[in-house]
């Protein structure tokens, strides 16, 4: 009885490494070179995955996709949207080397307690390698490829180089990419110039940028917005009587049912 239990394990032992190189063969095979990672360290990308699958989405559907994009140095973003987006998105950006477990932990404990998604765990860095290079599809794969290129990011570039790009690339709107572009779209004002109840609101979109916005749902929005200047206010970002009052932040603008990266719903009726 022995030899047979022997064989069998040595067997399932082989299939499972076979089954894991292969794993790690296509995972690594979809991965860019990591030359083209450390490339952004000094130079800007041109269009990303994320722009390019929105414009096939737009072209699948008979829509002209007009991406809208302005490149501007970190010294040109109102400090109010980094504080924002460093409150809302990633707290401990400057601490973690890419990854925050901790939040992790908690967005699996949640999502448990649940029974379906309720919230991501996400770092800053995470969604720039997202948006980079592998858009909004969700698969095992793609997540793992995701953290791999995340490790990269971080060991070649600096943390306010990552914050730059983030900033300048991530998804505002539909065809919106960047703070410029999103300020300029959503207030009529550069980047620069944004306050900080501008700044949360720009920040408030960043979970659904499709659907939470003042277009599709002015109070959605607004809620979303009073809850990025709640996390601002408790990170000491800004003062009490500019922060909404209260022992726990508003509630989180993603519903527990709902799909973060999911198309845009069609805009509330006037008057709503």
């Amino acid at each position: 009885m022995k030899r047979p239990l022997r064989r069998l394990l040595r067997r399932l032992l082989t299939a499972t490494l076979a089954a894991l190189v292969i794993l790690g063969i296509w995972v690594w095979a979809g991965l860019p070179a990591r030359s083209e990672v450390k490339a952004l360290s000094k130079r800007n990308p041109g269009k990303t995955r994320l722009m390019l699958q929105r414009e096939q989405e737009a072209r699948a559907k008979g829509r002209r996709a007009r991406t809208s994009q302005a490149w501007v140095p970190l010294g040109q973003v109102s400090r109010h949207l980094i504080h924002a987006v460093l409150a809302s998105e990633d707290q401990t950006f400057f601490g973690h080397e890419g990854v925050d477990w901790k939040a992790i932990q908690e967005s699996l404990e949640k999502n448990v307690e649940k029974g379906r998604f309720a919230r991501g765990g996400s770092t800053i860095t995470q969604q720039l390698a997202k948006n980079l290079y592998f858009g909004t599809r969700k698969t095992p794969v793609r997540k793992l490829r995701e953290l791999v290129v995340t490790r990269w990011l971080e060991q070649d570039l600096s943390k306010v180089r990552i914050l730059a790009l983030y900033l300048n690339l991530i998804e505002w709107g539909d065809f919106v990419f960047g703070c410029e572009a999103a300020a300029q779209h959503w207030y009529g004002k550069p980047a620069a110039e944004l306050t900080e109840a501008e700044a949360a609101g720009l920040t408030a979109m960043i979970p659904n940028p499709r659907r939470i916005n003042p277009r599709v749902s002015l109070a959605r929005h607004e809620r979303a917005t009073r809850r990025v200047l709640w996390l601002m206010g408790q990170a000491g970002y800004i003062g009490r009587d500019v922060a909404p009052l209260g022992a726990e932040p508003p509630a989180e603008p993603v519903l527990e049912d709902e799909d973060p990266e999911s198309p845009p719903a069609s805009p509330a009726p006037a008057g709503n």
